[in-house]
């Protein structure tokens, strides 16, 4: 990642970066100019992109991606949103059903959630056994390896927010009316799992960073900053004609790829 501003971590705090909401919005119409730049790019080469999305519940996926995708073209654009595995995908090869969705030439694919489901609530509500587990952790550097090397560009972005934004924001959710879709049972015990979410994301974080396929920790407090510096990241990781600096510069006390030192000095959150 180049172009980028590079502070101290500190502990977790929701106070980093705030923007106004004439800047936000400012600065999200140059973004979108500059990813419809990055996506005639993509169309042009023939180029294969995949954004995987993952963090703690209420962490500012929907939202990030809404974003990211609102003036894009919708023919080489798709989210994915897996619900429930049906009984045939519990008796398939784990990563089948994500395969079906991968990108072909001048796409772009985000993934809401992903196949890191199995190290994130899997294991943590025992949707998955100890073995299929282990399975899983032994597979999926290899199987990440084989998209990039079959020319998908593979971004991944953990979004983490403190315990207490995550206490409030589950809160709006429920006395929200156009939220409630996104109310559910996993939602409803996600606080008192607090402490399995983070050992969960600390073991998945420090398994599944690899070179080929880095993971991307945005500390997702603040709503709006955190979706301006996930842009500037897709954008930064890409070269593309006419694209301006600017707006490919990074804020490391946000966004940054992961170390396993973040586990412990403040960078992720822990309460």
């Amino acid at each position: 990642m180049n172009n980028t501003h590079t502070p101290s971590s500190g502990a977790f705090t929701a106070d980093l970066d705030k923007v106004s909401k004439e800047h936000y919005r400012h600065e999200l119409h140059q973004l979108h100019i500059e990813l419809v730049k990055l996506q005639r790019h993509i169309i042009q080469q023939e180029l294969k992109t995949l954004i995987i999305f993952e963090g703690r519940d209420a962490a500012g996926k929907d939202g990030s991606i809404k974003r990211i995708v609102e003036h894009l073209s919708p023919r080489e654009t798709r989210v994915v949103a897996l619900g429930k595995p049906t009984e045939r995908n519990l008796s398939s090869w784990y990563f089948q059903r994500y395969v079906a969705h991968l990108p072909a030439a001048e796409e772009i694919v985000i993934f809401n959630r992903s196949w890191y489901n199995r190290a994130g609530v899997e294991r943590v509500m025992g949707f998955c056994t100890d073995q299929q587990l282990s399975d899983f952790f032994n597979t999926v550097v290899n199987f990440e390896q084989m998209l990039v090397r079959s020319g998908i560009r593979l971004i991944k972005f953990y979004l983490d927010i403190s315990k207490a934004e995550q206490t409030e924001r589950l809160a709006a959710r429920r006395s929200d009316p156009l939220k409630q879709w996104k109310i559910s049972p996993i939602d409803q015990v996600a606080l008192e799992h607090w402490a399995d979410y983070s050992q969960a994301r600390d073991d998945m974080l420090n398994r599944t960073h690899h070179v080929d396929c880095p993971w991307y920790i945005v500390r997702a407090d603040h709503k709006k900053t955190a979706r301006l510096q996930i842009i500037r990241t897709i954008l930064n990781l890409h070269q593309y004609a006419d694209a301006e600096p600017q707006y490919q510069s990074i804020n490391a006390q946000i966004i940054r790829p992961f170390s396993p030192s973040y586990c412990h000095d403040g960078f992720l959150a822990q309460s």
